[in-house]
């Protein structure tokens, strides 16, 4: 079946983000997430999930292991699990970025200091 975030199930989290569940299922998860300017993310990392972060538009930075990494558009990073990780938009434009998570990420969040 065709997907789009225009037609997919919506939700909010932190401070005015908006995603999208492009596929939903047990074992994949691919979300289309929207963090507008200077915002972040918790802090967390997963049991279980490996994610990939791709960025669609806009600049990210992703703080892996307290080290900072800048994701320009069309640059992804994949996340294996139990490693702490936070993303952060720290410019003045929104940006865009899929989240693929194996197997899915409900549930398996734990937050990390």
């Amino acid at each position: 079946m065709k997907i789009s975030k225009n037609i997919a199930e919506h939700y909010i989290w932190g401070d005015r983000c908006d995603g999208w569940h492009l596929v939903k299922g047990a074992d994949l998860s691919v979300i289309h997430e929207r963090m507008p300017p200077h915002t972040a993310e918790v802090k967390h990392y997963h049991r279980r999930a490996k994610q990939f972060f791709f960025v669609l538009s806009g600049t990210a930075v992703m703080e892996i292991n307290g080290e900072e990494v800048v994701l320009s558009p069309r640059e992804g990073i994949e996340i294996a699990p139990l490693v702490p990780h936070q993303m952060f938009n720290k410019s003045d434009e929104e940006i865009e970025f899929l989240v693929v998570s194996q197997p899915n990420s409900h549930g398996d969040r734990v937050a990390a200091e």
